[in-house]
């Protein structure tokens, strides 16, 4: 569903059926976070999702305030995957097991 900022996301929920106006990061109220529109303009979720559509990758995510940027909230995420049973360090890239990158093309004179 698209986010007030304009991005489809997967998490984002927004109810606006006969007039009412219901809007959820359903990613931040799992991990019991509070949610307001402002963090949707620097959630880095909507580009994982773009990025990598892997099954088996489970995003997690906090809101925090980042040392730099004291007044501002900011989502952070971590992401674990399933089939390899580890914590993924890139969740943009994947944790290079579930789908392995191909081999390099080889030109044959």
């Amino acid at each position: 569903m698209r986010t007030p900022t304009g991005i489809d996301c997967p998490y984002f929920y927004g109810d606006y059926f006969r007039g009412r106006s219901v809007e959820e990061c359903r990613l931040l109220k799992a991990a019991n976070q509070t949610w307001t529109a402002d963090l949707c303009k620097t959630c880095p979720v909507p580009a994982v999702a773009r990025a990598n559509a892997c099954e088996n990758l489970q995003l997690r995510a906090k809101v925090a305030r980042p040392f730099h940027a004291a007044f501002m909230r900011r989502v952070q995420i971590s992401a674990y995957c399933h089939k390899s049973r580890r914590d993924v360090p890139e969740p943009h890239i994947g944790c290079g097991e579930c789908h392995p990158l191909p081999p390099p093309f080889e030109v044959k004179k």
